[in-house]
Order: C-alpha cells, then sequence, then structure tokens
C-alpha cells in the first residue's frame, strides 16, 4: 500500500498532553523552548551546535508538517493538555512503511523537565505507532551516556537489543560514540 494513502489521525491526547503534527506557526514556541533547552539540548542534539533564528525553526516546523502529510516522516509536537504550553517534540522517524517499522526520537524543553512528560509522551506514541499505525517493531536509540533519554525506554519495558559501538558521531561531531538501540515488537 501507498503510504500517502494511510488515513490516520492527526492529534492524539493522554493524561496530561495533546500529541500533534506539526503545523505552521508552531515555530515561534518551538524556538523559544529549544532557546530556553541549549544546555541540555547541546551534549545529544546536534542541532543545537548551530545557531537557528525564530524564521528557521518555522521553516523545519513546516517541512515536517509536509514531510507528516507525505508520511515520510511523523514529528510530533507535545503540548500540555490544559495550558495549551509547548512541552515537547518527538514523532516517528526512519519509517519502514513495508514491515511497519519505526524510531522514536524526542526532546523535551527544560522547563517542563523531570515532570514525567517525556515518559508519558514516549508511552503514548508507542501506543499511537502499534494501534493506529499498525507497526511491528518500534526503536529507541540513544547515547549510552544521556541517562535521562536512556532511562524512559527502560521504564516503559522496551528491550536493549544492543550496543552499537563507534556507531556515530558525536552531537559537536568531534568523536565516535555508541549508541543503545532499544525495541518493542508486536508479533
Amino acid at each position: 500500500m501507498n503510504p500517502l494513502l494511510l488515513d490516520f489521525p492527526c492529534e492524539f491526547f493522554t493524561e496530561r498532553l495533546l500529541i500533534r503534527m506539526p503545523k505552521p506557526g508552531d515555530g515561534k514556541a518551538v524556538f523559544q523552548a529549544i532557546n530556553a533547552s541549549m544546555a541540555e539540548l547541546k551534549p545529544w542534539m546536534p542541532f543545537a551546535h548551530y545557531e537557528q533564528t525564530e524564521q528557521d525553526v518555522e521553516l523545519n516546523i513546516r517541512e515536517s508538517y509536509v514531510n507528516f502529510l507525505k508520511r515520510e516522516d511523523l514529528r510530533l509536537l507535545v503540548f500540555h493538555k490544559e495550558s495549551g504550553e509547548f512541552v515537547a517534540s518527538s514523532g516517528l522517524h526512519r519509517i519502514n512503511w513495508a514491515i511497519p517499522k519505526l524510531e522514536i526520537g524526542y526532546w523535551i524543553d527544560t522547563r517542563f523537565s523531570g515532570k514525567g512528560y517525556m515518559t508519558e509522551a514516549v508511552q503514548g506514541i508507542t501506543s499511537f505507532a502499534f494501534e493506529e499505525l499498525k507497526a511491528r517493531r518500534i526503536e529507541i536509540r540513544c547515547d549510552p551516556r544521556n541517562v535521562k533519554s536512556r532511562a524512559i525506554p527502560e521504564k516503559l519495558g522496551f528491550a536493549l537489543e544492543g550496543i552499537l559501538h563507534s556507531d556515530s558521531l558525536s552531537a559537536d561531531g568531534k568523536e565516535l560514540r555508541d549508541t543503545c538501540v532499544f525495541a518493542k515488537v508486536k508479533n
């Protein structure tokens, strides 16, 4: 089946969160979150190593919107259900629709860190992928040194399938890093 013909919800809820596809105009909130979280993002996220304007982030959001519609990459933005505040960016990436297999990536606005929002969002996204997208395999990959990121798949019962040694570059591109591969599968 052509992925463009896949019909599934563009938003869903968890107990405290609204998780939805990016929309034009979301760039301002995402830009503010990136700036507020730069110290925490820099060790792990390559995008935190170059200066971005609000327009750059808005352009990225609009590209993500188009990619979502084309079913090539499903970026998801996370908002607090009651206040409407932007909390985190996540999504389903490296999609192989033939299996279907997806990878969850995520980062959180530091101002919302430590409240369980990212774990709740990843649990919701995992359920969405299995139920709505009929996923057979969901992966989470992270640097073993990123203790906070690694704690999420461990807490949610993802299996650590292995550690790929010297598999990727550090976010600043200066050294080789290992990659933990966590997965949940549905037979």
